[in-house]
């Protein structure tokens, strides 16, 4: 399989692993055809939070974000499918978990718009910035 517009990136959000979900969130990713190419369970530090939010470091909500990712252990993931960044968003289910319907990563695990469980890149683009930010080409099976 060519890797072109068949991988992404993925984070298991801490309050996902405060809950002990990292196992029914793999299982769903191995249930959803999804092959993990590379995995590591880390406790972000803020400077690692802070370069990968970036983008959204002039919004309000950018201090609470890295508050958020900083709190304890998360699980960030290369995840290979075709298709893989859009099968993996409609996996997860919409960003706000009130709103996310059962079934979804967001809608079983997710709390609020916040603490949703999880995180999956937004364009092919991003998901090689993404990937490239958490893992070195050594690191991916």
């Amino acid at each position: 399989m060519s890797t072109a517009g068949n991988r992404t990136f993925a984070i298991i959000k801490p309050d996902a692993v405060r809950a002990g979900n990292i196992g029914n969130i793999i299982q769903r990713i191995n249930d959803h055809g999804f092959k993990i190419r590379a995995m590591k369970l880390m406790h972000m530090t803020r400077e690692v939070a802070g370069g990968f939010y970036a983008v959204h470091r002039e919004r309000p909500f950018f201090g609470e974000l890295v508050d958020f990712m900083t709190s304890g252990p998360c699980v960030v993931l290369a995840l290979e499918k075709d298709n893989a960044v859009q099968a993996w968003r409609d996996l997860m289910g919409p960003t706000d978990s009130t709103k996310a319907p059962k079934g979804t990563i967001r809608g079983d695990f997710g709390t609020s718009v916040g603490e949703n469980a999880s995180h999956g890149s937004d364009s092919e683009e991003n998901a090689k910035i993404e990937l490239s930010y958490f893992f070195n080409a050594t690191e991916f099976c």
